[in-house]
């Protein structure tokens, strides 16, 4: 049949992978977020630090082309502790109960993209659930701009809930919300809209 997309696979990534290619994912984090390059490229060095991190999982969505195997999305994730960065943001923008109630011994979802090319087929999803399946945390953990995004949408509709709203994270004009969901994720509605 013409005009179908060829269906994507979704694997978990082991540690060495994602770091050989960071450059790869990088680009579709940046394609998705609508960064220029040089912000792309100012993340390279803290995306390989974040594989170090205890708790590091990965996972990528890979699409058949003539020339093999492309990734289109990925994931990845670990544990928040005092000290990085995100979670000190964070911790100071939440109120001293909410952030007693979920900040300890959760799972950040750090990063989470689909090219723009490979958007609005349910991929997100997939990978957010595979990222998630299986972890021993309370809870998981994300920002993402504070807006009427399909992200954001995605994300409510598996189970997150604001944590804090129009938060300005150093270097980045957006809004961004806090979201947390309690883990295990409830199981993905069926989609409706697949064609």
């Amino acid at each position: 049949m013409t005009g179908t997309t060829p269906a994507a696979r979704v694997t978990e990534l082991p540690t060495g992978w994602l770091r050989d290619h960071m450059h790869e994912a990088l680009a579709i984090y940046g394609e998705a977020m609508g960064y220029s390059p040089s912000v792309v490229a100012g993340r390279y060095g803290y995306a390989i630090q974040h594989t170090e991190r205890p708790g590091f999982r990965a996972v990528g969505a890979f699409v058949e082309t003539p020339d093999g195997e492309v990734l289109v999305g990925f994931g990845y994730g670990y544990l928040v502790a005092p000290g990085q960065w995100w979670h000190d943001q964070v911790r100071a923008a939440l109120d001293r109960r909410t952030a007693k109630r979920w900040l300890p011994g959760a799972f950040e979802v750090c990063e989470l993209h689909v090219h723009p090319a490979h958007q609005s087929r349910g991929l997100g999803r997939q990978l957010l659930h595979a990222l998630v399946a299986g972890l021993p945390y309370p809870a998981a953990l994300l920002s993402t701009p504070d807006n009427d995004t399909k992200a954001f949408r995605l994300y409510h509709a598996d189970g997150f809930v604001d944590l804090a709203r129009n938060h300005r994270f150093p270097g980045d004009s957006r809004p961004f919300a806090i979201l947390g969901a309690r883990l295990p994720l409830p199981p993905p509605a069926p989609r409706s809209d697949r064609t």
